[in-house]
């Protein structure tokens, strides 16, 4: 009886322990359903615009917005672009207060990483210069 109880618990707690190790490591959402807040690390959070806002890296950050990011988003960041439907994550809604109220930092961070339907441009936009620019693009994309 001993063993027959072994060589069942035996393959039954390794799989416990993979299952574990895998939604520790990440590569299971443990979270579906539940609670969906996007938490940029604080040590994100501090990180300053090394990037001035102005007439020439604005028209630079739109291009880029056009670019990568208008098809799910949408022309003014409502999160209404064409994509939009098609994805199971919401699309963020940059003209809320929500999104404003972030930090430059928390806003690059999830724009170079990504998350769930939003992918990670750090190997779309190479250039960390312009991920800021991006990110000063869409501080003008405020509720007028």
């Amino acid at each position: 009886m001993k063993t027959q109880l072994k060589s069942t618990l035996m393959p039954l707690s390794l799989a416990i322990f993979f299952c574990g190790w895998l939604a520790i490591n990440g590569f299971i959402n443990v979270n579906q359903g539940g609670d969906k807040k996007w938490v940029a690390p604080d040590a994100e959070k501090n990180v300053k615009n090394p990037v001035k806002a102005d007439d020439v890296n604005i028209p630079a950050g739109k291009t880029l917005y056009t670019k990568h990011c208008k098809s799910c988003h949408g022309t003014g960041g409502k999160g209404d672009g064409t994509k939009a439907a098609e994805l199971e994550t919401p699309c963020g809604d940059f003209t809320t207060d929500d999104t404003q109220k972030q930090t430059d930092g928390e806003l690059h961070y999830k724009i170079k990483k990504g998350k769930d339907d939003m992918p990670s441009f750090e190997k779309k936009i190479l250039a960390d210069e312009d991920l800021w620019t991006l990110v000063n693009y869409m501080r003008t994309l405020k509720k007028k």
